[in-house]
């Protein structure tokens, strides 16, 4: 395995293996999930997508991981931290297949895949790239906590000049096609102070606002 599992109540969240190309086909064929990848891909394509993410967390120690359905043991899609050369910034993306889209299962994943890059990577920034007519996925940037405090180019096209990072203790940027950029909410208005320490937590202030991963083996 080339990474940790993570487990939240309905998901098991793990890095990807050989078996999964099956989910990634899947996922390459659905027109609506590919509208704002490049369109739908054969699956020769979907394998390059698949060890190109293998390779991340072969090369960088991260990268997405793959999704599974407790109740069926079923691959869903990828969810999590992706930070390729030339990008903007450090990401956590995500893409399901349809029939689990609008469960909850996207933002349980990516909260769950935020607090792992943030105790165990160390990151104090998270982007989103979005573009600006993907409804569905500025809302759920939203739901972490984005918000949209300037424009910038994002890293999608050829003039694209990309955002950098800022030690705000934010927890995430949306970048859209036009520009736009969303950051989240300040870490230490969550109830997480900045940088957290692996297996060490600041209390939290108020309701959760998100879920949270129940454990990493």
């Amino acid at each position: 395995m080339l990474g940790p599992t993570l487990e939240t109540e309905r998901l098991i969240l793990r890095p990807p293996i050989e078996g999964d190309l099956d989910g990634w086909e899947a996922l390459a064929a659905d027109a609506e999930a590919m509208r704002y990848l490049g369109g739908v891909q054969p699956r020769a394509s979907a394998w390059r997508g698949h060890a190109m993410m293998a390779g991340s967390w072969a090369l960088h120690g991260f990268g997405m991981f793959a999704v599974i359905d407790k109740a069926s043991g079923h691959w869903i899609g990828r969810v999590g931290p992706w930070r390729p050369e030339g990008w903007p910034g450090t990401e956590i993306g995500w893409s399901l297949l349809r029939p689990f889209r609008g469960r909850g299962y996207a933002r349980e994943a990516a909260a769950a895949t935020m607090d792992w890059a943030v105790d165990a990577l160390g990151w104090s920034d998270i982007i989103h790239t979005i573009a600006p007519d993907n409804v569905p996925s500025i809302a759920l940037a939203e739901r972490l906590g984005s918000t949209y405090p300037s424009r910038r180019r994002s890293p999608i096209g050829p003039s694209a000049s990309g955002a950098r990072p800022r030690p705000s203790g934010g927890r995430g940027v949306t970048l859209g096609r036009d520009g736009r950029t969303c950051r989240a909410i300040p870490a230490a208005r969550r109830g997480t102070a900045g940088r957290v320490p692996r297996r060490r937590r600041a209390p939290r202030r108020g309701p959760a606002s998100r879920p949270r991963a129940r454990r990493c083996r």
